[in-house]
């Protein structure tokens, strides 16, 4: 009787197994032609991808009081590196940044990408903004942020002996950042920021970030590429005030428009887990509105600077997750190919050593999306 039961049970679970793979793979994103640009452009490249987590303390700068949370001396870092294997030469360096309530594993499919593409890619939970910070997650520690991509960058260059894990050295002049959400923000404020921008950055994507505070004063700190992605049905940084101005705001800046995408697709947790949702924003509203304290926003902004430098709180913009009802959204995993297509075709548009792949990446960007994906659209 109890074999029958096991053998019984055993047998359900079969039965589910099988169903729930079968529904997996029929909710497979639809991908580019085979015989198209971009599928090319989704290829990892020639380069075997390793891994590894480390510990980084600056010593130099506190971390703030938050909750009951005292605060610390310093800023330490839980820190992961991608890297090519086996290759040596000059690299170019990529410090991401994550979102409000997230962590450095938030753009793993971008950063393994690159990497397999020759680039090192270094993302590290912020002491205060990720989403298990001692006190709770705080999105005003953002302005200590640019400072940390410094930090960042300064450390990886100094790595050395068995630290260094990667042959070859990194490209002083070959230095890009992005980030999604307030990750988005960190990399504005570390390009362009009047006073806490570094001159070492190259390049700049900020997907999704807040901008709709800063103006043409702003962005005039330097013509360095930026380019921002968002999505049209976005529920937490809208996108009509915050990415639709950027061509006209910012010299050398684009936007590479997702029609149909939400905030929270950009997140790598977001494809598989949100396939079956009509748009994942209600989950990410869900999330940050219940650790955000929108009184603090005009105060963070207030600390970041003035007219003066081009930084202008807007009480007009729309509110956080103010979108109601929320429309539906395109596949997280669709969402992501065209993000990981237009971040490694902008920095190689860059960052490539030959003429010829810096035009095909650019050709790909301005022209290829959009031609093998109806929902992408780039403006400069």
């Amino acid at each position: 009787m109890i074999k029958k039961i096991l053998f019984g049970v055993a047998g359900l679970a079969a039965v589910l197994y099988l169903g729930l793979a079968i529904v997996y793979m029929a909710s497979q994103p639809q991908r580019p032609p085979a015989e198209s640009a971009s599928a090319s452009w989704l290829v990892p490249g020639p380069y075997a991808v390793d891994e590894v987590d480390l510990a980084l303390t600056d010593s130099s700068r506190p971390t703030s009081a938050n909750g009951d949370y005292p605060g610390s001396a310093s800023r330490s870092f839980a820190t992961t590196m991608w890297y090519p294997e086996n290759s040596d030469g000059a690299y170019p360096l990529i410090i991401y940044s994550h979102g409000f309530m997230s962590n450095r594993t938030e753009g793993d499919y971008i950063a393994k990408n690159l990497a397999s593409h020759g680039y090192v890619v270094v993302a590290a939970d912020y002491p205060l903004s990720n989403r298990s910070a001692p006190g709770g997650p705080m999105a005003a520690d953002v302005v200590q942020q640019p400072a940390d991509v410094s930090f960042l960058i300064d450390s990886t260059m100094a790595l050395e002996g068995s630290q260094k894990h990667f042959s070859g050295k990194i490209d002083p002049s070959r230095i890009g950042v992005a980030g999604l959400s307030l990750g988005g923000l960190t990399t504005e404020l570390v390009t362009f920021h009047p006073q806490r921008r570094d001159p070492r950055v190259k390049a700049a994507i900020s997907i999704a970030g807040p901008a709709n505070m800063f103006t043409k004063r702003f962005f005039a700190t330097t013509a360095t590429p930026f380019l921002m992605i968002a999505g049209t049905v976005d529920a937490l940084v809208d996108y009509e005030s915050n990415a639709a101005p950027i061509p006209q705001r910012v010299t050398n800046g684009s936007l590479l428009t997702i029609k149909g995408g939400s905030h929270t697709s950009f997140a790598s947790v977001a494809e598989p887990l949100a396939r079956f949702m009509s748009n994942p924003d209600s989950l990410g509203c869900a999330a940050v509105l219940a650790n955000f304290d929108s009184d603090t926003s005009e105060n963070v902004f207030a600390e970041l600077g003035n007219a003066s430098d081009g930084v202008v709180f807007d009480s007009d913009a729309p509110a956080l997750c103010s979108m109601n009802p929320l429309p539906e959204a395109i596949h997280p995993g669709r969402q992501q190919m065209i993000t990981q297509i237009a971040v490694l075709s902008f920095f190689q548009s860059i960052f490539a050593t030959e003429a010829e792949t810096r035009d095909a990446a650019t050709q790909q960007l301005v022209d290829g999306l959009a031609a093998d994906f109806p929902e992408a659209s780039f403006t400069n």
